[in-house]
């Protein structure tokens, strides 16, 4: 049975993965910050996923999750865990980042959950997903994170956070590479959820399906690019 392990999956695109991979047969490992109803409702229903209390911002509860995992192989470690420092779109979270209106503390927190958190995740998991058959590190990355695509500019923390994590997937997937070890950064598209507001145009099961084909089909040659949810190689 493969395996994989999620970060906030709470609620949205996390929840949303965890109910997938538990519905295609596959041992999950749900995380998340806090408490969340649905995600113990999945769990409930799902004998095969198993929830762990994790803030990825707390390295600590990292080294101690990896400890108590030690000897899994997890064939998918999926950094979905992330924060648009500050309120979420329909709250006014880009006018919020717009120049002469940073919130430094937020924009710090964006960084540490968006960037160093998946960065430890990595080191702390990489033997776990060594040993897999499917060896895949994969980042929640964001077009708004691409230079070559910022057009409109504001969303400083945001955008910062998320260009320097697919950065981070970059230098990871040549370091890892020579292990077998797939990483990348994939932009899941802007999605109805919470962060992303009611006026993205996709719903959160056809956007984590579409990701879910990117894992399975992510080669040597795409490992470090920063993939769309159509599989799209967009520039950085």
């Amino acid at each position: 049975m493969p395996a994989i392990l999620v970060t906030g999956a709470s609620r949205g695109l996390g929840l949303e993965f965890a109910r997938q991979y538990a519905a295609a047969g596959w041992r999950v490992w749900a995380c998340s910050r806090a408490e969340a109803p649905d995600l113990d409702a999945l769990a409930a229903a799902w004998p095969a996923v198993t929830l762990a209390r994790l803030d990825v911002t707390r390295h600590g509860m990292i080294d101690q999750l990896a400890a108590a995992l030690d000897g899994e192989a997890i064939d998918v470690l999926l950094n979905n865990a992330g924060v648009m420092g500050g309120s979420d779109f329909d709250a006014g979270g880009a006018a919020e980042q717009a120049f002469g209106h940073s919130d430094f503390a937020a924009w710090e927190r964006a960084w540490r959950t968006n960037v160093v958190g998946p960065m430890k995740m990595a080191e702390a998991f990489v033997e776990h997903v060594a040993r897999s058959g499917q060896r895949r590190i994969i980042t929640l990355s964001s077009m708004v994170g691409s230079n070559t695509l910022n057009t409109t500019g504001g969303l400083y923390g945001y955008r910062s956070s998320k260009a320097a994590v697919t950065a981070v997937m970059k230098s990871m997937a040549i370091d890892l590479l020579p292990r077998g070890i797939l990483a990348a950064a994939v932009h899941p598209g802007w999605v109805r959820t919470s962060m992303g507001g009611g006026k993205a145009p996709l719903d959160v099961a056809e956007a984590v399906a579409a990701v879910r084909r990117v894992i399975a089909g992510l080669t040597a040659q795409q490992a470090g690019q920063l993939l769309a949810w159509d599989g799209t190689i967009l520039p950085y």
